[in-house]
């Protein structure tokens, strides 16, 4: 499925942790080799982290996750292992020797990645045997949330070699850039250097906090940034015009005597010690795993919003984790998990994420009708109405539409939702769904929808073929010796 059957990670702190959780999340099995003595704990509390991200994050059907073995010995982690990723402390030496001996012992035809931020290719290949399969892929953290990989080769790499570590990275969700030059930090380190240098140079002079000058950047560039990056964002910027009109008018304050990005800071014991103290005062109190939980929280309504752009064919990483979720449910989402015709169909499981909440603290209201509309699919793709289907002229239309809200749906609440077919002729599909939380059984909320099978192209209903419309018979037959739900038939202002 996603040609790497077994991950091997070599180092298990914050972005091996991160590679972990992203491998066994996407059903790999890993075995890791870290000799720290609480790695175990360590990546226990990256996993938990990444699992609390995913239920908020999709609703697709994940696969099961992959089997996590800690190993004793180096070669032991590797032996057998698809793809390598070497995540040890960032010194050319300890690279070297390590990446020396997962040569020595790796299958002759396993992929080797290293999570360097910017140390060449070249350099850590040297005294490998086989240096034409080593290359960075450089993640960015949390490796489990944020998708890019840098792929950087180094003179001994093979174009084959940087041509399968792209082809297995979408697979799990992730995407390769290649990076067509190996230099010193790559591409988003160079960037980040140069921000990180012109802001420690406004702490040292005391021009701002650094509070302030985080809130300077999430409040305004930080956003454009989120999804359209840098040139994109400054084409818009140049007007009806353009990039052409924008770098006529603002390319001369670049040699204007602005910056201190050739001036290097010096980071003696005073300048830490008022950047560590700030940095203590912005976290008020919060914990390391607190804010960890709160970057990804934020991420996945990022994720999310940016997946509804553009129309809703999805935007930058929006698009990326919709055509993510579309593979995951062509993979796995054509069967229920405990698919039993005779009951309502459990459906669609997932949590509340931080995008979907009002200013009540609940789920908000055109949320129900999301995940009433994702249940609807799930039925969709169990009878063969799938994206295929859809691309090739026919789907089936909700026209009408009744929700009851009876309680409340808040952050991080785990919810999942049952579908009840009522009825269903060669055009017609009537349908019950009701919308519970998944641990006391409450029932939180239920849409009554009636759907007709359409031709797209033709504009007008017309009667499914017998290889779909035989499906959803089946199952309405079996749901016929069902009591009828509570809710059936009522309309707004209805007494109870």
């Amino acid at each position: 499925m996603t040609g790497i059957n077994k991950a091997a990670c070599i180092g298990g702190g914050v972005i091996g942790g991160g590679w972990i959780a992203r491998f066994l999340l996407a059903g790999i099995d890993v075995d890791v080799f870290d000799p720290h003595p609480e790695a175990g704990r360590i990546v226990g509390e990256v996993i938990a982290n990444a699992e609390k991200a995913y239920a908020m994050l999709t609703g697709a059907p994940l696969p099961p996750r992959g089997r996590l073995r800690f190993c004793k010995t180096l070669e032991e982690a590797v032996a057998g292992a698809d793809w390598i990723q070497e995540s040890v402390p960032e010194r050319l030496d300890l690279k070297r020797g390590v990446l020396t001996q997962i040569d020595a012992a790796a299958r002759p035809d396993a992929l080797i990645g290293s999570s360097t931020s910017g140390l060449l290719p070249t350099d850590l290949q040297r005294d490998m045997k086989h240096p034409e399969r080593l290359f960075v892929a450089h993640p960015y953290n949390p490796v489990y949330l944020l998708p890019l990989v840098e792929i950087v080769g180094g003179e001994k790499t093979s174009a084959a070699t940087i041509e399968a570590a792209m082809d297995r990275l979408a697979p799990i969700g992730m995407k390769g850039v290649h990076i067509a030059k190996e230099i010193e930090a790559f591409v988003g380190d160079r960037l980040l250097e140069a921000l990180w240098r012109e802001a420690l140079w406004l702490i040292h002079d005391d021009i701002c906090t650094v509070e302030t000058l985080d809130d300077v950047i999430r409040y305004s560039f930080g956003l454009r940034w989120a999804q359209m990056g840098l040139f994109q964002t400054y084409r818009i910027a140049g007007g009806e015009a353009g990039m052409r009109h924008f770098l006529a008018q603002f390319g001369p304050c670049l040699a204007w005597p602005w910056t201190k990005l050739t001036d290097v800071v010096d980071l003696d014991d005073a300048l830490i010690e008022k950047i560590g103290r700030q940095s203590d005062e912005q976290a008020a109190g919060l914990s390391f795993r607190e804010l960890e939980r709160i970057r990804d929280e934020n991420l996945v309504g990022i994720l999310q919003a940016l997946k509804g752009g553009h129309g809703g064919k999805g935007w930058g990483a929006g698009k990326l984790l919709k055509d993510f979720e579309q593979s995951l449910w062509a993979q796995g989402g054509g069967t229920p998990k405990s698919f039993d015709p005779s009951k309502p169909l459990r459906l669609v499981e997932t949590k509340v994420s931080p995008a979907w909440v009002d200013y009540n603290g609940h789920m908000t209201e055109h949320r129900y009708l999301q995940v009433f509309g994702d249940t609807s699919d799930a039925l969709l793709r169990l009878i063969g109405v799938d994206l295929a289907y859809v691309e090739a002229g026919q789907s089936y239309y909700t026209v009408e539409t009744h929700i009851r809200h009876l309680g409340e749906a808040k952050l991080g609440q785990a919810i999942h939702s049952t579908c009840q077919v009522l009825g269903v002729d060669e055009k017609r599909l009537h349908v019950f769904h009701t919308l519970c939380d998944t641990e006391t059984g409450e029932t939180l909320a239920t849409a009554e929808h009636m759907l007709l099978h359409v031709d797209s192209k033709a504009g007008k209903a017309t009667p499914a073929p017998a290889a779909v419309f035989d499906k959803v018979k089946a199952i309405a037959e079996a749901h016929a010796t069902l009591a009828a739900p509570e809710g059936v038939g009522r309309h707004v202002g209805q007494r109870r």
